[in-house]
């Protein structure tokens, strides 16, 4: 895959810090369990207290999953002249742009860099680099509820799994 896109040699990519991935267009910040317990724990929060500040819920397949919340100029409720909790931050972000979807084509990775200036720029991210992002993101799938669940009344045991 990654070699499909411009050799063995990696893709060149080095976060500008623009914020164009987490500011200004609608999207969607799908937790995991890992992102809920980095969360609660750098926030000092409990689940009902930060599902009702920080989340939303939306479809996805047969099922709901927990998003974060958008400010109304789009912006990530947690940005505020960057991240505020950069160092939990969910492993979507962590990972751009190395997901599927962006690293399966040079066609598809050129698209993506129109709208990321660090895309294309500098050092060669290494292709075991982008695989250890690709396996990350794919092995933290987000949360999924089934429809109609009420996640202010469930506690974070249930939603964690412990």
């Amino acid at each position: 895959m990654v070699s499909d896109v411009h050799g063995a040699g990696g893709l060149p990519f080095e976060c500008t810090r623009c914020s164009a991935c987490c500011r200004h267009e609608p999207g969607l910040v799908l937790l995991s369990r890992e992102d809920l317990r980095r969360l609660l724990g750098r926030l000092g929060l409990d689940f009902g207290a930060f599902y009702a500040k920080y989340c939303r819920l939306v479809p996805l397949g047969g099922g709901v999953a927990i998003s974060l919340r958008e400010t109304k100029e789009y912006d990530c409720i947690f940005w505020k002249s960057g991240c505020t909790v950069y160092d939990a931050r969910p492993v979507q972000c962590r990972t751009y742009p190395f997901w599927p979807g962006i690293v399966d084509s040079r066609t598809d990775w050129i698209r993506e860099g129109r709208r990321c200036p660090g895309i294309g720029r500098g050092p060669i991210r290494n292709r075991s680099e982008i695989e250890e992002a690709l396996w990350e993101y794919r092995r933290n799938s987000p949360i999924l509820l089934d429809p109609g669940t009420d996640p202010e009344h469930l506690d974070e045991n249930t939603i964690l799994g412990s």
